[in-house]
């Protein structure tokens, strides 16, 4: 099949917070060196209903949901998938071609455990590709991270390759900070090679937030930041979370729900009512945890990576995700990152929605696919070998 000088792609990206749907509407093409040329025609976003989002969470704990009910939703999402990507369509007036779905993750584990047995590494991600290709009558990859785990990776980080086509630079260092439910960050050197990318997931972001949210205030997120501002940090409790072993564990590394969804979350509110934590406090110390471990990871181990790979640069730290918003959340990585020159800007100043980055990445992502080209960064993952992302399923 003859492939087109240029497509129009839909990235559909449902991350972590499980808040909604984000779609960006992509013009890629091949530039003239082989690396393709990535276009933002515009970007939407989708919230779930709260029934819809409730049944999400509920997907994630296997005690809470039915094998039936869990096939039901798998459908379910890929109608929700393809309503967005068709208003979106419809909102700017283009013709999608190729659609990259990443799903829902429900369950991700990318280092190995015993199972019947064996070591098992695994992830699932639900929304059913075929209704999408069938509503869009065009194909659609989905179902990414398998062949990363096939591989010997983690499965995650996989927006990396993004950052690396999109944002690497020859003047400064940059640092791509997205604030999803989870945190990761992918750190370029100045005129880095793509073997120089290092990345991975430091810890929760806006998940812990959410949940304390959710449990303490009836409310699914805490808007800009305002709860948390008014609220004071409980130190012991950051401390004693940082030293457990997922936040000095060396990259590559990935989490998600499992180490970091309602059991963690519970727990954490154990431990700030038990040092006296008024509710408030209890949002400003989760988001503090998820600044001081952002901090930290910078400090451990992207700072040395850069400064060894590309010494002397300037270091340019660039936000995406839902937590850009969150007013607080940024002043404390402000106030952290600054001091050490780091210039911290949000994706937007370089011409991608904050919100609509991780979209974007499946664009790309599904376009490499079509194309028969490798779409994870080995440093990032921890794979033995480049490798095709994906399922393919034809409209």
């Amino acid at each position: 099949m003859t492939k087109p000088k240029s497509i129009v792609v839909a990235g559909v990206m449902s991350g972590t917070s499980a808040d909604g749907v984000d779609v960006a509407l992509c013009r890629i093409a091949r530039g003239s060196t082989g690396t393709p040329k990535v276009n933002l025609i515009g970007s939407a976003e989708f919230r779930y209903p709260k029934v819809l989002r409730a049944a999400v969470l509920a997907a994630m704990d296997a005690r809470a949901m039915s094998v039936a009910d869990m096939s039901r939703l798998h459908w379910q999402l890929g109608e929700v998938y393809a309503d967005a990507v068709a208003g979106s369509a419809d909102q700017f007036s283009v013709k999608v071609g190729l659609v990259g779905c990443h799903g829902q993750t429900i369950y991700h584990q990318g280092l190995a455990s015993k199972y019947l047995g064996s070591d098992v590494r695994c992830t699932s991600q639900i929304g059913e590709a075929s209704v999408i290709a069938e509503r869009m009558r065009v194909p659609v990859v989905s179902d990414f991270r398998p062949a990363d785990l096939a591989a010997g990776g983690q499965g995650a980080p996989l927006v990396p390759m993004l950052d690396y086509v999109m944002f690497r630079s020859g003047r400064v260092s940059r640092v791509l900070q997205n604030l999803g439910g989870i945190a990761n960050m992918t750190a370029i050197p100045a005129n880095g090679a793509v073997e120089d990318v290092l990345a991975f997931d430091s810890g929760p972001s806006n998940m812990v937030i959410d949940g304390c949210m959710t449990q303490l205030f009836g409310k699914p997120f805490d808007r800009s930041g305002a709860v948390a501002r008014r609220g004071v940090v409980v130190r012991e409790v950051v401390d004693r979370l940082l030293r457990e072993k997922y936040f000095p564990a060396l990259p590559p590394k990935s989490c998600g729900r499992e180490e970091y969804g309602a059991a963690f979350t519970s727990r954490f509110i154990t431990m700030c009512r038990k040092a006296g934590a008024k509710d408030a406090d209890v949002i400003a110390t989760a988001t503090a945890l998820s600044a001081e471990s952002i901090l930290d990871a910078y400090r451990r181990f992207v700072s040395p990576h850069l400064a060894q790979n590309a010494a002397g640069r300037g270091v340019e730290y660039v936000v995406a995700g839902g937590g850009a918003k969150n007013g607080t959340l940024m002043a404390m990585l402000r106030s952290g990152l600054e001091p050490l020159d780091v210039n911290v800007r949000e994706m937007g100043e370089l011409g991608i929605p904050a919100q609509a980055k991780e979209a974007v990445a499946f664009a790309l992502l599904a376009w490499l696919t079509w194309n028969g080209l490798p779409g994870n960064v080995q440093s990032a993952t921890g794979a033995a070998r480049p490798v095709v992302l994906g399922k393919v399923t034809y409209g």
